[in-house]
């Protein structure tokens, strides 16, 4: 049956297997993985670019054979000294990181590890503009970048509708309420339960902290975060001392983190549009296949990669973007909007070709040509005497 087949693709096998990435690693090793020099050498020297707002994540994922997670989480964590104020074993940080990097299924071509990896890069941006970077705390620091690596933990590469609509447990257990979400922010729990990472410290309200993050990402909520946020900037009373408010600026930027590819460079936003929309008209295809009603947006017939992308840019992204350049009013804010504008473009321009050829094409079907043995084709530019 389909919720089998969905069943299947969720993994809660992975401490059976998981192992054997994080045996015989030497500890003198830093990015954990033993690699070709050379690669290594370059994804080295990529990190030192992580700031970066052109950072290639599917090069660095491609020099790191596959462990970009792994390797950019564990070098933000030592950059901002984690490691040392909070006394993480490495050992258990290295094996956590690969647990984590683990439970993201590779065979979903938009929701796995290398868009957790981005999405953490992301958020190191924004942790760095001076708002930010001046009032946050480094518990806020970690929280962060956790979330942001774990925030798509273990997702079936269908979305919450699939789920309820096929009786998926996740479904009843969660009751039909930010599904995804919460089942990120559980896994996410788990692991580092079992990794015993932060077991040293106390406790404090860090799962709920998190939960809170990961579960700011369900799109279906866009609108309510927007909103606040909005009424925040209006009235001009954000204050990033209180720590109510810098955590809801934390959920504010990983919001912006996840959904920021089209406002990435166009070689790099192009790739993730056709990641996600291969995962959506997969889904789709699941759908037709056992005769549930199709999803409008996961439906090839119906549907484009352009079109998708149209309509997300115009009714998700660019109306949170807004509000947080005004929020961090930067040269990365006027970056992020100026890629979103052009990558808008490029996708309005992919569209008008695309429906003029199509246009073509069937006017083409509609009024064959029929041969007329008396008349001459004339070569263009040329005239009939």
């Amino acid at each position: 049956s389909v919720l089998l087949n969905v069943r299947r693709l969720l993994s809660f096998q992975r401490y059976l297997h998981s192992s054997r990435f994080f045996h015989g690693i030497p500890a003198n090793n830093p990015l954990g993985y033993i690699l070709d020099d050379d690669f290594t050498g370059q994804a080295k020297l990529m990190l030192q670019k992580v700031g970066n707002w052109n950072f290639d994540i599917f090069l660095f994922d491609r020099l790191t054979n596959g462990n970009s997670l792994v390797n950019l989480t564990f070098h933000l964590f030592n950059t901002y000294g984690l490691i040392e104020l909070f006394q993480l074993d490495m050992v258990k940080l290295r094996r956590f990181l690969v647990m984590i990097q683990e439970d993201y299924h590779c065979q979903n071509p938009y929701h796995n590890a290398v868009h957790a990896a981005d999405v953490t890069q992301a958020m190191y941006c924004y942790l760095q503009e001076p708002k930010l970077a001046e009032t946050l705390t480094s518990c806020d620091l970690l929280l962060g970048l956790l979330a942001a690596a774990t925030h798509d933990l273990d997702h079936p590469g269908v979305n919450q509708p699939f789920l309820i609509k096929t009786d998926h447990y996740l479904a009843a257990l969660y009751k039909n309420s930010s599904v995804l979400e919460n089942h990120h922010w559980k896994s996410a729990v788990g692991l580092l339960r079992e990794s015993d990472l932060l077991s040293h410290l106390p406790t404090e309200d860090r799962s709920e902290r998190l939960g809170s993050l990961i579960l700011a990402t369900d799109i279906s909520r866009q609108n309510d975060y927007l909103s606040e946020f909005r009424t925040h900037l209006d009235k001009g009373d954000l204050c990033l001392t209180n720590g109510g408010h810098r955590h809801f600026i934390l959920q504010m930027a990983l919001k912006c983190a996840d959904i920021c590819n089209p406002c990435r460079p166009w070689k790099l936003s192009k790739q993730w549009s056709e990641k996600v929309t291969e995962e959506f008209f997969h889904q789709g295809d699941i759908e037709r296949k056992h005769n549930l009603e199709v999803t409008p947006l996961c439906d090839r017939q119906s549907n484009s990669v352009a079109n998708i992308q149209i309509g997300f840019m115009a009714y998700v992204v660019e109306p949170l973007f807004v509000e947080w350049s005004r929020f961090s009013d930067t040269r990365l804010s006027q970056t992020m909007m100026s890629h979103l504008s052009l990558n808008k473009q490029g996708w309005n321009e992919g569209r008008d070709k695309q429906e003029a050829s199509s246009s073509r094409a069937s006017e083409e079907q509609r009024t064959p040509a029929t041969k007329d043995s008396n008349s001459k084709v004339l070569p263009q530019g040329s005239k009939g005497s």
